[in-house]
Formats: structure tokens, sequence, C-alpha cells
């Protein structure tokens, strides 16, 4: 899945310290970005991305299920958990109602918070509301678009495999062969030629110089996404 980036809004500090630590050892959640009120968090979503939001229900000025209702207007569609100290089915039909992905009851085991993070995070990628950012594009998946402010790029279908694919990988190369047995399968009949051929296409399509890549870079043995 690549390494992630989680938003914890909560304005427990203790909590916040233990679990952002907790989360930061993760290898696939490379970044947590912590805020303590919903203020903070709709100004943050403004111009900053994230994967996940672990959204506390009691925070200092706004109940978190309306904020988990705010952010679901505003067009946010990453998986949202929300944690709370109430565990009553009231509360947990009420923040589900809200837009909430799960609810997940204080004190929790990290295993348990983590299996459920990576459950939804696996939901999510493969929805038609999946969306991803690769520098200043948002890639939709879905409807095999890359945009950006001015422009809306069409994408072919092995074109979307191999963007999905590599930014999977994160910030790893990934090997030509375990890319073309990826998008390809098992089939005679393509080369890494064909491969060639489509990141030549991709990088026509994508950036601003298609001679000095700085998107879809070509490493020793293979290719990496710069996000």
């Amino acid at each position: 899945m690549g390494g992630k980036r989680i938003l914890l809004v909560d304005d427990d500090d203790m909590l916040c310290r233990s679990l952002g630590e907790q989360l930061a050892r993760q290898e696939d959640f490379a970044h947590v970005v912590i805020t303590v009120s919903a203020a903070e968090t709709m100004a943050l979503l403004q111009h900053e991305r994230f994967d996940i939001v672990l959204l506390d229900v009691a925070l200092p000025d706004e109940d978190g299920r309306e904020l988990c209702r705010m952010l679901r207007a505003q067009g946010i569609s990453v998986p949202i958990i929300m944690l709370t100290g109430a565990d009553s089915e009231h509360d947990t039909i009420t923040g589900l109602d809200a837009g909430a992905n799960d609810y997940v009851t204080k004190p929790f085991r990290l295993n348990v918070l983590l299996a459920r993070m990576r459950a939804h995070l696996r939901s999510h990628e493969h929805s038609d509301a999946a969306v991803f950012p690769i520098a200043h594009y948002t890639f939709h998946p879905a409807t095999k678009l890359l945009m950006d402010d001015r422009h809306k790029i069409r994408l072919t279908e092995k074109e979307v495999a191999i963007l999905k694919f590599l930014l999977r990988a994160g910030n790893t190369v990934v090997p030509r062969d375990v890319l073309l047995h990826e998008v390809w399968g098992y089939n005679p009949n393509v080369t890494t030629h064909t491969l060639e051929t489509h990141i030549y296409r991709l990088r026509q399509k994508m950036e601003q110089d298609p001679s000095k890549a700085c998107l879809l870079l070509t490493e020793p043995g293979g290719y990496r996404l710069a996000t």
C-alpha cells in the first residue's frame, strides 16, 4: 500500500504522543500529523491530503461526528475511523450515520486498530471514490483520469495499472520484470519493450518535460514514482 499519511484528530496529548509514535513505527504508515480541534483540522485539509483520518468524538470546539459530517460534505472520501470513550449502540450508529467508516472504543489494542485501518485502506483503494495525489495531480483510477487545475489527462487501462502499482510501492524502485508481470501477467508475447513504450507514453502525458522526467523516474533496474 505504500507509505500512508495519517491524520490523527484528538486533543488528548498523552494519547496523541503514544499513538503517534506507535503508528510512525509501522512500515506502511509514512507520516502521522496531529491536530487538536475541528478548526485546525478543517484549515489543514484545505491544502494537505491524507490517506486515513482517526477522529476523536470529543473535540474542544466541535463534536467529532459533526466534523466527520463536514469533512464528507467537503468531498473528503478517505476512510474515517472515529475514536470514542462511549460505546453505546446509539453512539456507534450516530457516528456511522455521520459518514464514519468505523467506530473504535477507547481504550483499544493497537494491533486491532491497525488491522481495521489496513482493511479500510484496502477497501478504499479499490473503490470508485479512491483519489490519490501524485505531485500536483490528483489520480482518479476509476475514471482513468489524471487531473490538475488546468488539465484533465485521459489514461489507458494499462497506464492506470502502472501508476497504481508504482503508487503502492511508495518510494521504492519496482523492477521492470515485476511491473511487467503485475500489469500484463504471464504473457510470453509481452516484453520489456512493451513496458518501456507505455512508460514513454505516460511521460508524454504527465511530465512537463518528458526528456527530463521528475515524476516517473527510471532507476537502476526499474522505475519509481516521485509523489
